[in-house]
């Protein structure tokens, strides 16, 4: 019974010395992952805008969203933070989209957790370029085992078909969100 009692004494001490310790590290962490993203988001910004010369947060709206000005600080576009389900967890995408809402000028992944050397294929450059100057009207759909033959399509990369749709997907919702408010009069 001895035995017992110093076990159950031990690891409780060990669970709260180390739950202490994870405590800390994380409250640390937390400020300096924040600075991260806010970074990787404003160079990820330029990335799907690239003549923007500077950009704005869209004020008055529930969700994320820059507008994005050139030379003569004209409106050039919007850079739209979003993100969804993938096969594996959450993808976070920047999406450039001219100001008329109907054409991409680039896409970023920002955040994904997919399946190594499979559906991190969606961050590597021949997939993304896909998407520049791609058609958003009525909405972008993708294609497997072709080559796309529409101005609104993209060819899903084999082996990481979910991926790619979860991606599409992603783009699809955020564009949809942000002609809501639009379309609703709502100032961008």
């Amino acid at each position: 019974m001895k035995t017992v009692v110093k076990m159950i004494v031990t690891l409780s001490l060990i669970g709260i010395i180390s739950g202490g310790f994870l405590s800390y590290i994380a409250a640390w962490a937390a400020p300096k992952i924040e600075k991260h993203r806010k970074e990787a988001t404003a160079k990820a910004i330029f990335l799907v805008q690239p003549e923007g010369k500077k950009y704005e947060s869209v004020e008055k709206i529930d969700f994320e969203c820059y507008k994005v000005l050139g030379e003569n600080d004209q409106l050039l576009g919007f850079a739209l933070p979003y993100e969804g389900n993938g096969f594996q967890g959450k993808i976070r995408l920047m999406i450039g989209i001219k100001d008329d809402l109907k054409e991409m000028t680039g896409l970023q992944v920002l955040e994904q957790v997919e399946t190594p050397g499979l559906g991190t294929r969606v961050t590597e450059e021949d997939y993304l370029k896909q998407f520049v100057g791609l058609i958003t009207e009525p909405r972008i759909d993708w294609v497997k085992g072709a080559a796309p033959d529409k101005s609104n399509e993209i060819q899903a990369i084999t082996g990481a078909t979910i991926s790619s749709k979860a991606v599409v997907l992603i783009v699809n919702d955020g564009i949809k969100k942000l002609r809501s408010i639009k379309d609703s009069g709502g100032k961008l």
